[in-house]
């Protein structure tokens, strides 16, 4: 189990953090079989699957994870590259989960990929029209939205009936972005961040700009969303956490210092914790989340120099490091966040 550095008071905050900075001494999971490093990006958590899904860059891989054997299951027939040599810009870097199906994208090849995670199989593969970054699944429309950032777009694709082909249907300008994408698939909309200060909120039916506010981050990056308190979270490069309030016009509600290097972050709504790792600072800080949106740091932890995402699985944080080609077990044994 990590060293954690418990934090009772803002004020002491940053000097935790500082002195948090240790080697991780954790339980970890190795994904890459030749002992070098992956270019890890977008990782997710599928409640269907019960599955840690891991796209594993460079190796060719998407790698599923039972979190309660820790035993892995790998997908193949991605791009694969022989070298690391930092980044995350080759293989599949993205993935999400929709209706029993795994979609993913490949840096490699500019494609976006179906597959069935019983078979363990590509079913389809359709060519993008720039650059991908990260892949979601839309419920309402049964689309894929892939954003492109070096083509300032998210391009939407169709899904076939039987999964087994995908059509590129049109293309959403997000001219300064997109970076992030979240789905509020009952509420019906989509959010991103442009990158630098700013979030975009977007209707999933008219694929129609809907917002934009300003989220109080020099460098926006990572994102999170409640469905149920409506609150929309974001990460800043700069090494801090916000909370903004979804049906109220994108109010912030509050932020917090986290460790330098946020990037991707990750809610779990039953305990109302968040998770903002710092890939410069190489620590992670697990916050509360009171239902008035205030954050709370409740821990640091050690991670890995370059460790810039995470999800969880409603118990424990799976943190990647890149330059060590494993996934990282962050235990949160904290309780779930107490109204204020």
């Amino acid at each position: 189990m990590p060293r954690i550095c418990h934090v009772f008071a803002v004020a002491m905050f940053l000097t935790a953090a500082a002195a948090c900075a240790q080697p991780f001494k954790g339980q970890s999971i190795a994904i890459a079989d030749d002992g070098k490093g992956i270019g890890f990006d977008d990782l997710r958590y599928s409640p269907s699957l019960h599955r840690v899904l891991v796209p594993a860059g460079r190796t060719g891989t998407l790698v599923l994870i039972d979190p309660s054997t820790h035993q892995r299951t790998a997908v193949t027939k991605l791009s694969r590259e022989a070298a690391y040599g930092g980044g995350h810009g080759e293989g599949t870097t993205s993935v999400d989960e929709g209706e029993g199906a795994l979609y993913a994208i490949d840096r490699t090849s500019k494609e976006v990929v179906i597959i069935d995670p019983a078979a363990r199989r590509v079913t389809a593969r359709a060519k993008l029209g720039g650059s991908p970054d990260y892949v979601r699944y839309v419920a309402p429309t049964r689309e894929l939205w892939v954003t492109e950032p070096d083509s300032d777009r998210i391009e939407i694709f169709n899904i076939s009936p039987k999964r087994d082909a995908l059509a590129s249907v049109a293309a959403i300008a997000v001219p300064g972005g997109p970076e992030s994408l979240v789905i509020d698939a009952a509420g019906g909309r989509a959010y991103t961040h442009l990158w630098t200060g700013t979030t975009v909120a977007i209707d999933l039916r008219s694929r129609a700009i809907a917002a934009k506010w300003p989220n109080a981050c020099e460098g926006s990056r990572g994102i999170a969303y409640d469905e149920r308190s409506h609150f929309l979270f974001a990460g800043c490069a700069e090494g801090k956490a916000v909370v903004m309030d979804a049906a109220h016009g994108g109010k912030v509600l509050a932020t917090a210092s986290s460790g330098a290097g946020v990037d991707i972050i990750d809610y779990d709504p039953m305990r109302r914790h968040l998770y903002v790792p710092g890939g410069r600072s190489a620590t992670m800080t697990i916050f509360s989340v009171a239902t008035t949106g205030t954050l709370t740091p409740l821990a640091t932890t050690p991670t890995a120099r370059g460790a810039h995402c995470v999800t969880t699985d409603g118990k424990d944080a799976y943190v990647c490091d890149p330059d060590g080609g494993r996934i990282l077990i962050v235990r949160d044994s904290f309780p779930a966040a107490k109204p204020k």
